[in-house]
Protein backbone atom coordinates (compact mmCIF):
# COMPACT_ATOMS: atom_id res chain seq x y z
CA UNK A 1 0.00 0.00 0.00
CA UNK A 2 1.82 3.70 -0.85
CA UNK A 3 1.55 6.16 1.49
CA UNK A 4 1.64 9.25 -0.07
CA UNK A 5 1.69 11.54 2.50
CA UNK A 6 4.91 9.40 3.97
CA UNK A 7 6.80 9.69 0.72
CA UNK A 8 6.23 13.43 0.29
CA UNK A 9 7.83 13.68 4.15
CA UNK A 10 10.46 11.29 2.41
CA UNK A 11 11.07 14.16 -0.25
CA UNK A 12 11.27 16.87 2.02
CA UNK A 13 13.69 14.97 4.11
CA UNK A 14 16.12 13.66 1.48
CA UNK A 15 15.61 18.02 -0.20
CA UNK A 16 17.04 19.25 2.83
CA UNK A 17 19.93 16.75 2.83
CA UNK A 18 20.50 17.68 -0.78
CA UNK A 19 20.42 21.40 0.18
CA UNK A 20 22.74 21.16 2.97
CA UNK A 21 25.33 19.52 0.98
CA UNK A 22 24.79 21.77 -1.76
CA UNK A 23 24.90 24.69 0.17
CA UNK A 24 28.80 23.50 1.03
CA UNK A 25 29.94 23.66 -2.31
CA UNK A 26 31.21 26.35 -4.58
CA UNK A 27 30.38 27.99 -7.69
CA UNK A 28 33.50 26.11 -9.24
CA UNK A 29 32.26 22.75 -8.17
CA UNK A 30 29.03 23.13 -9.57
CA UNK A 31 30.91 22.95 -12.99
CA UNK A 32 32.61 20.24 -12.47
CA UNK A 33 31.79 16.87 -14.08
CA UNK A 34 29.00 14.96 -12.25
CA UNK A 35 28.99 10.89 -12.20
CA UNK A 36 26.30 11.43 -15.37
CA UNK A 37 28.05 11.22 -18.22
CA UNK A 38 28.11 14.19 -20.57
CA UNK A 39 26.47 16.53 -17.36
CA UNK A 40 27.81 19.08 -14.40
CA UNK A 41 26.95 19.10 -11.34
CA UNK A 42 24.65 21.96 -12.50
CA UNK A 43 22.80 20.19 -14.63
CA UNK A 44 21.90 17.60 -12.15
CA UNK A 45 20.58 20.40 -9.90
CA UNK A 46 19.02 21.66 -12.93
CA UNK A 47 17.32 18.38 -14.26
CA UNK A 48 16.12 18.08 -10.02
CA UNK A 49 14.60 21.63 -10.04
CA UNK A 50 12.77 20.87 -13.68
CA UNK A 51 11.55 17.77 -12.66
CA UNK A 52 10.32 18.68 -9.72
CA UNK A 53 8.21 21.61 -11.03
CA UNK A 54 7.14 18.45 -14.77
CA UNK A 55 5.91 16.07 -11.19
CA UNK A 56 3.50 19.32 -10.17
CA UNK A 57 2.42 19.17 -13.72
CA UNK A 58 1.50 15.29 -13.61
CA UNK A 59 -0.28 15.81 -10.51
CA UNK A 60 -2.65 18.45 -12.09
CA UNK A 61 -2.80 16.74 -15.24
CA UNK A 62 -1.02 18.49 -17.53
CA UNK A 63 2.13 17.11 -19.48
CA UNK A 64 4.98 16.56 -17.43
CA UNK A 65 6.96 18.75 -20.07
CA UNK A 66 5.93 20.75 -22.78
CA UNK A 67 8.46 18.03 -25.29
CA UNK A 68 11.75 16.42 -25.04
CA UNK A 69 13.71 19.27 -26.50
CA UNK A 70 12.06 21.76 -24.30
CA UNK A 71 13.17 19.68 -21.76
CA UNK A 72 16.65 19.40 -22.68
CA UNK A 73 16.78 22.90 -23.53
CA UNK A 74 15.50 24.29 -19.87
CA UNK A 75 18.35 22.23 -18.45
CA UNK A 76 21.06 23.18 -20.49
CA UNK A 77 19.65 26.83 -19.94
CA UNK A 78 19.86 26.46 -16.00
CA UNK A 79 23.04 24.29 -15.64
CA UNK A 80 25.58 27.52 -15.50
CA UNK A 81 23.79 29.40 -12.80
CA UNK A 82 25.73 29.86 -9.85
CA UNK A 83 25.23 27.83 -6.50
CA UNK A 84 23.17 30.91 -4.95
CA UNK A 85 20.50 30.77 -7.77
CA UNK A 86 20.67 26.77 -8.13
CA UNK A 87 19.99 26.55 -4.27
CA UNK A 88 17.02 28.89 -3.91
CA UNK A 89 15.35 26.71 -7.81
CA UNK A 90 16.18 23.91 -6.36
CA UNK A 91 13.65 25.62 -2.84
CA UNK A 92 10.98 27.06 -4.72
CA UNK A 93 10.34 24.58 -7.16
CA UNK A 94 10.56 21.81 -4.07
CA UNK A 95 7.94 23.61 -2.15
CA UNK A 96 5.84 23.75 -5.26
CA UNK A 97 6.31 20.26 -5.67
CA UNK A 98 4.82 19.39 -2.13
CA UNK A 99 2.16 22.10 -1.68
CA UNK A 100 0.66 19.90 -5.13
CA UNK A 101 1.19 17.00 -2.93
CA UNK A 102 -0.67 18.46 -0.24
CA UNK A 103 -3.53 19.19 -1.88
CA UNK A 104 -6.91 17.49 -1.86
CA UNK A 105 -6.92 14.76 -4.56
CA UNK A 106 -7.73 11.24 -5.73
CA UNK A 107 -4.37 9.63 -5.22
CA UNK A 108 -5.66 5.98 -6.72
CA UNK A 109 -6.09 8.11 -10.45
CA UNK A 110 -4.08 7.12 -12.81
CA UNK A 111 -1.78 10.06 -13.85
CA UNK A 112 0.65 10.33 -16.98
CA UNK A 113 4.35 10.78 -16.98
CA UNK A 114 6.92 10.66 -19.94
CA UNK A 115 6.52 8.73 -23.21
CA UNK A 116 2.84 7.75 -22.31
CA UNK A 117 4.04 5.69 -19.25
CA UNK A 118 1.42 6.07 -16.68
CA UNK A 119 1.04 5.25 -13.25
CA UNK A 120 -1.26 5.55 -9.82
CA UNK A 121 -1.33 9.19 -8.64
CA UNK A 122 0.10 7.92 -5.00
CA UNK A 123 3.60 6.46 -6.46
CA UNK A 124 4.09 10.18 -7.92
CA UNK A 125 6.07 10.87 -4.66
CA UNK A 126 7.77 7.85 -4.62
CA UNK A 127 9.39 8.78 -8.25
CA UNK A 128 10.10 11.99 -6.97
CA UNK A 129 12.03 10.62 -3.89
CA UNK A 130 13.89 8.69 -6.28
CA UNK A 131 15.45 11.40 -8.34
CA UNK A 132 16.44 13.16 -5.34
CA UNK A 133 18.41 10.77 -3.62
CA UNK A 134 19.69 9.42 -6.70
CA UNK A 135 20.66 11.96 -8.20
CA UNK A 136 22.37 13.34 -5.08
CA UNK A 137 24.82 10.63 -5.43
CA UNK A 138 25.31 11.47 -8.67
CA UNK A 139 26.66 14.67 -8.21
CA UNK A 140 29.78 12.77 -6.45
CA UNK A 141 30.11 14.97 -3.59
CA UNK A 142 30.45 12.21 -0.45
CA UNK A 143 26.94 10.70 -0.41
CA UNK A 144 26.76 7.59 -1.97
CA UNK A 145 24.45 4.45 -2.31
CA UNK A 146 25.79 3.13 1.06
CA UNK A 147 24.09 6.64 2.67
CA UNK A 148 20.71 5.65 1.31
CA UNK A 149 17.68 5.07 3.76
CA UNK A 150 16.89 1.50 3.95
CA UNK A 151 13.79 2.06 3.22
CA UNK A 152 14.07 3.85 0.16
CA UNK A 153 16.71 1.19 -1.01
CA UNK A 154 14.88 -2.11 -0.51
CA UNK A 155 11.81 -0.16 -2.36
CA UNK A 156 13.80 1.37 -5.22
CA UNK A 157 15.41 -2.33 -5.38
CA UNK A 158 11.74 -3.11 -5.60
CA UNK A 159 10.33 -0.57 -7.98
CA UNK A 160 13.21 -1.73 -10.41
CA UNK A 161 12.79 -5.23 -10.00
CA UNK A 162 9.65 -4.59 -10.89
CA UNK A 163 10.73 -2.64 -13.94
CA UNK A 164 12.51 -5.32 -15.55
CA UNK A 165 10.09 -7.78 -15.03
CA UNK A 166 8.92 -9.92 -18.38
CA UNK A 167 11.72 -8.08 -20.26
CA UNK A 168 12.58 -10.62 -23.10
CA UNK A 169 16.36 -9.31 -22.99
CA UNK A 170 16.88 -10.15 -19.36
CA UNK A 171 17.02 -13.25 -18.10
CA UNK A 172 14.67 -14.66 -15.27
CA UNK A 173 16.69 -13.66 -12.34
CA UNK A 174 16.53 -13.80 -8.43
CA UNK A 175 17.88 -10.51 -6.81
CA UNK A 176 19.03 -11.47 -2.81
CA UNK A 177 20.81 -9.28 -0.27
CA UNK A 178 20.51 -12.51 1.87
CA UNK A 179 17.65 -10.92 3.82
CA UNK A 180 15.04 -9.72 0.71
CA UNK A 181 14.59 -11.76 -2.53
CA UNK A 182 13.17 -10.44 -5.83
CA UNK A 183 12.65 -11.56 -9.51
CA UNK A 184 13.29 -9.79 -12.64
CA UNK A 185 13.35 -10.24 -15.83
CA UNK A 186 11.29 -12.34 -18.69
CA UNK A 187 8.92 -14.60 -17.23
CA UNK A 188 10.18 -18.85 -16.31
CA UNK A 189 8.95 -21.06 -13.90
CA UNK A 190 12.19 -20.59 -12.04
CA UNK A 191 14.96 -18.18 -12.16
CA UNK A 192 17.53 -19.61 -14.48
CA UNK A 193 20.40 -16.67 -12.76
CA UNK A 194 20.93 -15.51 -9.03
CA UNK A 195 22.66 -12.49 -8.12
CA UNK A 196 23.44 -11.73 -4.38
CA UNK A 197 25.32 -8.83 -2.87
CA UNK A 198 24.64 -6.15 -0.33
CA UNK A 199 21.79 -3.75 -1.03
CA UNK A 200 23.57 -0.72 -1.76
CA UNK A 201 25.14 -3.16 -4.93
CA UNK A 202 22.40 -4.35 -6.20
CA UNK A 203 20.80 -1.21 -6.58
CA UNK A 204 23.77 0.81 -8.24
CA UNK A 205 23.64 -2.36 -10.70
CA UNK A 206 19.79 -2.37 -11.13
CA UNK A 207 19.84 1.42 -11.48
CA UNK A 208 22.83 1.41 -14.05
CA UNK A 209 25.37 3.48 -11.10
CA UNK A 210 27.23 0.50 -10.34
CA UNK A 211 28.92 -2.46 -12.85
CA UNK A 212 27.96 -5.05 -10.80
CA UNK A 213 31.78 -6.28 -9.90
CA UNK A 214 30.93 -6.47 -6.50
CA UNK A 215 27.65 -8.82 -6.68
CA UNK A 216 27.56 -12.56 -6.66
CA UNK A 217 26.26 -14.68 -9.72
CA UNK A 218 25.12 -17.80 -10.43
CA UNK A 219 23.53 -19.85 -12.83
CA UNK A 220 24.94 -17.97 -15.42
CA UNK A 221 26.81 -13.96 -16.46
CA UNK A 222 25.20 -10.83 -14.86
CA UNK A 223 22.78 -9.88 -16.85
CA UNK A 224 22.67 -7.17 -18.95
CA UNK A 225 20.01 -4.47 -17.97
CA UNK A 226 18.42 -2.20 -20.49
CA UNK A 227 19.38 1.49 -19.53
CA UNK A 228 17.14 3.16 -17.77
Amino acid sequence: MIDHAHDLASVREATDRLLTAVAALDDDALAEPSRLPGWSRGHVLAHLARNADALVNVLEGRPMYASGDARDADIERDAPRPRAAQLADLRASGARFQEAGAAPADWSRTVELRNGVTDSAARVPFRRWIEVELHHVDLGIGYELEDLPAEFTEREIDFLARRFAGNPDVPPTRVTDGTHAWTTGRAADAPEVTVTGPAADLLGWLAGRRDGSALTVTGGPLPTLPPL
